[in-house]
């Protein structure tokens, strides 16, 4: 974790300006930042940058995960790594082999027909 100083210019009233310090954290991992929702709100545009440059960005409200900034991604592959990398899964790149049915139905009737008609 890593602790960072952030200046802001602010007027002190009478023509005086000084500068306000905020300290905020920031948790940085190869792939994935971590910020609080007060820091997001106040550097959106900085956050969506690294989002659009490839990094998760992690949303944490009083040090919990509420929510998460991905890179937009235009194939299924790379929306699968962008899910992979976040730690949301894992999969070892292989094709899963196709199950056999759990029932068999007594009627000529698909599933979808059977839950239509049951509506």
């Amino acid at each position: 974790m890593t602790q960072e100083s952030l200046g802001y210019p602010t007027s002190m009233g009478h023509g005086h300006h000084g500068y306000a310090t905020i300290e905020c954290s920031m948790e940085v991992t190869m792939s994935e930042i971590t910020v609080s929702i007060r820091e997001l709100k106040s550097r959106l545009s900085h956050y969506l940058r690294l989002a659009k440059a490839g990094q998760i960005v992690e949303i944490t409200e009083r040090g919990k995960p509420v929510g998460r900034i991905v890179p937009g991604a235009s194939s299924l592959e790379e929306r699968i790594e962008a899910v992979r990398r976040s730690g949301l899964l894992s999969w070892n790149g292989q094709k899963l082999e196709p199950l056999k049915p759990v029932a068999k139905l007594r009627t000529k009737k698909t599933v979808a027909e059977l839950v239509v008609e049951d509506r």
